[in-house]
């Protein structure tokens, strides 16, 4: 099947084919220079990390356990932010669904849009202290999963819509006046219940509603997310479409979103950082975008779409994936300092972290499914995460630190991890 390609007319920053950035906006990007570095330090090159693949079988095997008790038949679900609207074993987006009266499918997939990408972006780290206590439950919730559920209250108050008559959207124009003190309000933050980051998740909400607006290609006029549901069917060849193409969409029309990042000519290319193992210093992962791509799976799913090559993404470079493997020693820090240094998102050690979680969840993914038994076809790398990865990195933290916070401490702004 051919790719659709991308117009450059209705977007807020056209991508040539032709231009240098559109390489690097894609998963092959991320997975080909994330072997680079991976390279790099298995030849005994870098000054930050060595590589322990004798550890690999054991943290395969407590993979796969993890997954047996979560998932005893194995069925597992996609990682993707749908988990944690279901914290608790309850439908929370069934419960909300129930609230939308249009009977199209369609309608329901972009409702369903307008909620996960918002939530999406919030979902960077909240630290250790920040608590949601969800009312209609009487829940309490940290993290995640507190993020999760937060997220799609504010969705389901109006908040991010511009039409009070249909409060279940997210328009662009609600979107770019979302004050920091309206989320502080539905996130329940205060000087005894703080949030990483409050200031940038508000200032990241107005900044996609502002490119949200300038992208009419993706989100029409007047600019709706859910309006990329559309985007999808019309170019979707017989009703199959590629995860790639979605990343890829995702990664031009959301990539002006990011603040302060790595330009290249013109063009912002989001979760890309420097180092030195790439020829042009440049090393993408596409975190948050990727995770944006897993959690439009059941949506598009649901519109009646099938996505296809969703292997092709990668793992996800952050705490949990990561922590997993600094935590039983498959990424083994050259330096004792490693692990009591608070560090920035940009610091080289921590993208060489990343770039080693990506390559590591490729392999671990390989040694979990023979532990389980299964193929890449029945058990694709969001199964392997969601199973899996994700919820071993959480295990394992709880198993070692008091609280369950990650190995390593990494200075957030809400827009990262």
């Amino acid at each position: 099947m051919n790719a659709p390609t991308l117009s450059a007319r209705g977007w807020h920053t056209p991508v040539p084919p032709d231009h240098p950035a559109a390489a690097l906006l894609s998963s092959t990007a991320v997975r080909e220079r994330c072997a680079v570095v991976m390279g790099e330090v298995e030849r005994g090159r870098s000054p930050f990390f060595t590589w322990n693949a004798a550890a690999l079988p054991a943290t395969a095997r407590y993979v796969a356990n993890t997954v047996r008790y979560n998932y005893p038949d194995l069925a597992v679900p996609y990682h993707s932010r749908w988990r944690h609207f279901e914290t608790g074993g309850i439908d929370r987006w069934q419960e909300l669904g129930d609230r939308i009266t249009a009977a199209d499918p369609l309608e329901r997939a972009r409702v369903a849009v307008d909620l996960v990408i918002p939530s999406v972006l919030l979902d960077a780290g909240a630290g250790p202290h920040w608590r949601y206590h969800e009312p209609s439950t009487g829940c309490t919730l940290a993290r995640s999963e507190g993020l999760g559920v937060a997220s799609l209250a504010l969705f389901a108050g109006g908040a991010l819509s511009n039409q009070p008559e249909q409060p279940l959207r997210s328009d662009a124009a609600a979107l770019a006046e979302l004050s920091a003190a309206r989320l502080a309000e539905v996130f329940q933050v205060g000087p005894d219940n703080p949030l990483v980051g409050l200031e940038g998740r508000a200032a990241l909400l107005r900044r996609l509603g502002e490119v949200a607006a300038a992208t009419p290609a993706v989100f029409g006029s007047p600019a709706r997310l859910g309006n990329l549901v559309d985007y999808f069917v019309a170019r979707a060849d017989r009703g199959v479409i590629e995860a790639e193409f979605v990343l890829a969409t995702l990664l031009k029309a959301l990539g002006p979103v990011w603040p302060g990042r790595i330009s290249l000519r013109g063009i912002p290319l989001g979760d890309c950082w420097a180092h030195p193992a790439l020829s042009d210093g440049l090393l993408p992962f596409h975190k948050l975008t990727q995770w944006l791509t897993y959690s439009l799976l059941e949506p598009l799913e649901a519109a009646g779409l099938q996505v296809c090559g969703i292997d092709r993404l990668t793992g996800l470079p952050e705490y949990r994936n990561g922590g997993l493997l600094l935590d039983l020693g498959v990424i083994r820090p050259r330096d004792a300092g490693f692990w009591t240094t608070s560090w920035k998102v940009d610091s080289p050690a921590i993208v060489e972290w990343r770039a080693l979680t990506v390559i590591g969840l490729d392999r671990l993914a390989v040694a979990v499914r023979a532990e389980l038994g299964l193929d890449a076809a029945s058990f694709s790398l969001p199964k392997v995460l969601q199973g899996g990865t994700w919820a071993a990195g959480r295990r394992i933290a709880a198993q070692y630190r008091a609280g369950g916070t990650p190995p390593i401490d990494i200075v957030s702004d809400g827009t990262v991890f």
